[in-house]
């Protein structure tokens, strides 16, 4: 039994809701967000303008490839010219990353149809001196275009035409 001097759990509950409440404390600031903390990474190297992506990145990285698989007189160039292919004459000028080796002999194109990485590619080629006459759809299904995956997909099309390995 509580004796007379213990208020009673109604009273107790009464008293405390018609008590007014100390205010709380000011909220101490917050801590910057995690993120701004963090230094910010510079773009990739494929969200770079087109030109200086090809010229500074992708034909450096595509000729030291094709020389660790023994072509030295590699000729890698960009350039802004029609398709070269036998039979297709639309006029219109793309973006070619032309290789060549065999003093010409040997010879590839990727066309870009934008001046972007991310944009429709063909590719095609010519042996011996003719003039190209297939043109294929070139890294169609790739939802992510890299410099890597550019330089993978460039020498499986050429070790697939055997030019840089025998079966």
């Amino acid at each position: 039994m509580a004796d007379e001097k213990t208020p009673s759990v109604d009273s107790a509950a009464a008293a405390d809701a018609a008590a007014p409440k100390a205010e709380a404390p000011a909220a101490a600031p917050k801590a910057a967000p995690k993120a701004a903390a963090k230094k910010e990474k510079p773009p990739a190297l494929e969200d770079k303008p087109f030109t200086e992506f090809i010229e500074q990145h992708f034909i450096p990285s595509l000729e030291t490839a094709l020389k660790e698989k023994g072509i030295d007189d590699i000729q890698l160039d960009l350039d802004q010219q029609p398709l070269g292919v036998f039979g297709v004459s639309d006029g219109e000028h793309y973006w070619h990353v032309k290789g060549k080796w065999q003093q010409g002999d040997r010879q590839f194109n990727i066309a870009f149809v934008e001046d972007d990485i991310k944009s429709p590619k063909v590719f095609y080629l010519a042996d011996r001196g003719a003039q190209p006459s297939t043109i294929e759809q070139f890294m169609g299904d790739e939802r992510k275009i890299t410099l890597d995956l550019m330089v993978l997909y460039t020498l499986q099309r050429l070790n697939g035409q055997k030019w840089l390995t025998r079966n």
